[in-house]
């Protein structure tokens, strides 16, 4: 007989006691405000949905779902993320609505983990989906506001990563004939295995130039300076209408006054599959994962039968009480303390200073005050006889 699960968890689930939860709700607010003052509207989706549903349209990995059976047998998920079943509501109760829809959120979403990863199963992303638009200046709101966003949530030091999906595929098209061997190329780029990737190129023997290209690809980090060395390395196809894109976009990021904070990268992926265009992730100092992260997706909302372009992007917000150096003042705290005696009067009092004064206040039997820390009171009133 297996012994019975005491303090256990399932894995990658955890608990957050209340001083650091306490930090996250205020950073939610700060995110939320932030993200409202630009005209998003607040949306909800269930934790459940139909696989068949969003969960075949999400982007996440079919062995990183949490599967379970409805009572008539249908295939539910956690929802893995909250693109997808925003993209649902759009196309279904949203429908009649006019675009572009401004729609933001914060959401617990679940995505199984290997024991090994050691990362949440669970956790809090809060982010934004601009829907119903094709233009660079889309692109530049999503990723002007992730700036405002980390800036409100007290992110001292970061920056924004920017490349584009079309850049990477339209080269790795116009250089290696297989698509298999453009599929491990890219995963060595998503792994940041440079090493591996230069191995890789020598053994695919491709003519010299093109090699040399991909070396080039390498090195291809920077800021606006860095457009004309793409171009010298694309032909006239996809990957030369990215670079386009991309200038573009700086143009309007430089209309926003955010430039400082952004950094193109060209070797950027994503393990999210439905991005189509640009994509951008966020970096705090001495952080060695994104903060947030998102992009173009303008093929997901057809698969709802609402086709039309949409871009957006999510802030992982567990990685955000690391990265966010400002902690919230706290609020004033005081202890009363009584007898049976004073039960009423304690109450009384308590009830005006949470009502008049806006104060947290506590009201403790003075006999079970061996267990409280009285340290965490700015005042304590005292109704005993005794005193303190």
């Amino acid at each position: 007989m297996s012994k019975p699960l005491g303090f256990e968890k399932p894995l990658g689930m955890r608990d957050i006691l209340p001083d650091v939860l306490e930090k996250q709700r205020w950073l939610e607010n700060q995110v939320k405000n932030c993200m409202r003052q630009w005209g998003y509207e607040e949306i909800a989706t269930p934790t459940l949905e139909y696989y068949d549903t969003v969960g075949g349209a999400s982007a996440a990995l079919d062995n990183r779902l949490f599967k379970l059976l409805d009572r008539k047998g249908k295939t539910l998920v956690l929802r893995p993320e909250m693109t997808a079943p925003i993209a649902r509501v759009a196309s279904s109760l949203l429908k009649e609505e006019p675009l572009p829809l401004r729609l933001m959120y914060t959401a617990n979403v679940f995505r199984a983990q290997a024991k090994e990863a050691g990362r949440n199963a669970e956790f809090t992303q809060a982010g934004i989906e601009y829907i119903g638009s094709a233009s660079v200046d889309a692109d530049a709101e999503a990723i002007a506001l992730a700036v405002s966003v980390l800036k409100a949530a007290g992110v001292e030091a970061f920056k924004i990563a920017v490349g584009h999906i079309g850049f990477l595929e339209g080269l790795l098209e116009e250089i290696v004939e297989k698509q298999s061997a453009r599929e491990t190329l890219k995963e060595f780029l998503y792994f940041r295995d440079y090493v591996g990737f230069r191995h890789y190129v020598k053994k695919l023997e491709l003519p010299e130039q093109g090699e040399a290209r991909l070396h080039e690809l390498l090195t291809l980090r920077g800021g606006k300076e860095l457009m004309e060395r793409a171009e010298a390395i694309t032909i006239n196809g996809q990957a030369r209408k990215a670079v386009i894109n991309l200038k573009q976009l700086w143009e309007a990021l430089e209309a926003y006054q955010v430039t400082d904070y952004i950094l193109f990268d060209l070797n950027l992926l994503s393990n999210l599959n439905y991005y189509t265009g640009i994509l951008f992730e966020g970096y705090a100092a001495n952080q060695g994962f994104p903060i947030c992260g998102g992009g173009r997706y303008d093929g997901l909302m057809a698969q709802f039968g609402r086709p039309c372009p949409a871009t957006g992007f999510a802030v992982q917000m567990d990685r955000l009480l690391e990265a966010a150096d400002y902690t919230p003042e706290k609020q004033k705290r005081f202890l009363i303390l009584y007898h049976e005696p004073q039960r009423r009067e304690a109450l009384e009092k308590a009830m005006e200073l949470r009502l008049e004064e806006n104060l947290i206040v506590v009201a403790q039997r003075k006999e079970e005050l061996a267990g409280v820390d009285i340290s965490q009171y700015m005042g304590i009133i005292d109704l005993t006889e005794e005193g303190i």
